[in-house]
């Protein structure tokens, strides 16, 4: 299981994060979040591990901007949480990962997917809020069953330490990783080392047991 560590913006804390080494690290480049980059300097990306996937976070950003953080931050793969058209992330596909997010609850229409196959490389499933992610929700996981395609996705919204035995019950085909976020948080955009610590031991099975 992949884990992904989400809004990232604190060098320290995103220096002590990558020592857990970390499948993806995300930062948010989206203003109104509280976890947005703002000024972070490019070279905390440029410092991290290349087995870390450095990913950027975007809600309905133009292509221009998107190309020029990519270039800034060598960003390596994207995630687009907003209203993205399939013609508009297959403009990045073959330049960068390409995640793309949806916001579920009950009643989730899979089928809407369809056309985004082959034009991004993973969706990633977040708890449906008008936040775009970061709400500290979770959703009920029962109605992943009714995800029949093939492209993996990540799993969000509201994972913590009270949830993620369970999540490792999930047998789902697709099931590719988690993405820890607000739950793991001493404040937006600053993560809980040691309970990320122990998340990662939990996930991990214990057999590369990060110690502190």
């Amino acid at each position: 299981m992949k884990i992904k560590v989400c809004g990232l913006k604190d060098p320290d804390n995103i220096e002590a994060i990558a020592a857990l080494n970390p499948d993806y690290m995300g930062f948010i480049c989206y203003d109104v979040s509280p976890r947005f980059i703002a000024d972070m300097p490019a070279d905390i990306t440029e410092a991290l591990p290349e087995s870390i996937n450095k990913t950027a976070v975007f809600v309905d950003e133009d292509e221009e901007t998107i190309e020029a953080l990519i270039y800034k931050f060598g960003f390596n793969t994207i995630q687009l949480h907003g209203d993205e058209s399939p013609e508009f992330t297959s403009y990045f596909k073959h330049r960068v990962t390409v995640i793309k997010a949806f916001g579920l609850e009950k009643d989730f229409d899979f089928e809407q997917l369809n056309e985004y196959v082959g034009k991004v490389d993973y969706f990633l499933f977040d708890t449906k809020t008008d936040l775009h992610g970061g709400s500290g929700k979770s959703f009920d996981w029962d109605i992943l069953a009714n995800y029949k395609l093939n492209t993996p996705f990540f799993l969000s919204g509201g994972l913590c330490l009270d949830n993620l035995e369970e999540v490792k019950n999930i047998t789902h085909p697709k099931f590719y990783g988690v993405d820890l976020n607000s739950r793991f948080e001493t404040a937006p955009g600053l993560k809980d080392i040691e309970k990320l610590k122990q998340a990662f031991n939990m996930l991990k099975d214990n057999k590369n047991e990060v110690r502190s």
